[in-house]
């Protein structure tokens, strides 16, 4: 359930993403708009860590895939309110960019972990 190679401690890169999602919704307009979905959005954004760190410490790989799932799930939803927020032209689409490739990255990483841990269970059965 460690990071594996010279990736970049997973740990880390989402409690940055967690910290970048935090600025963004601070830096939004104060309109009702922006703030019921930045509320959203800071929801999801700051769960995903929080998911990852649940899942290493799991006492079992089904409780390790089910907090790793949770936190692609609120890397989905994150996902749809950055959409949101651009579709409706309260952010460009420039400015979310790199957020919203770091998103993508981080849920390709937590396929691949879920699907390990997925093959692992299999294999003990």
């Amino acid at each position: 359930m460690k990071d594996e190679g010279g990736m970049k401690d997973l740990k880390a890169r989402t409690r940055d993403f967690a910290l970048r999602i935090i600025r963004l919704y601070s830096a939004l307009p104060k309109n009702t708009e922006a703030q019921v979905i930045g509320k959203q959005l800071l929801r999801s954004g700051t769960s995903v860590g929080a998911h990852y760190r649940e899942g290493s410490r799991a006492r079992s790989d089904a409780e390790f895939i089910s907090k790793i799932d949770g936190g692609l799930q609120e890397l989905e939803e994150s996902c749809y309110w950055m959409e949101l927020l651009v579709e409706a032209s309260i952010v460009p689409e420039s400015s979310l960019s790199d957020l919203m490739d770091e998103a993508s990255q981080l849920s390709a990483i937590l396929v691949t972990c879920s699907k390990n841990a997925k093959a692992r269970k299999g294999a003990k059965l």
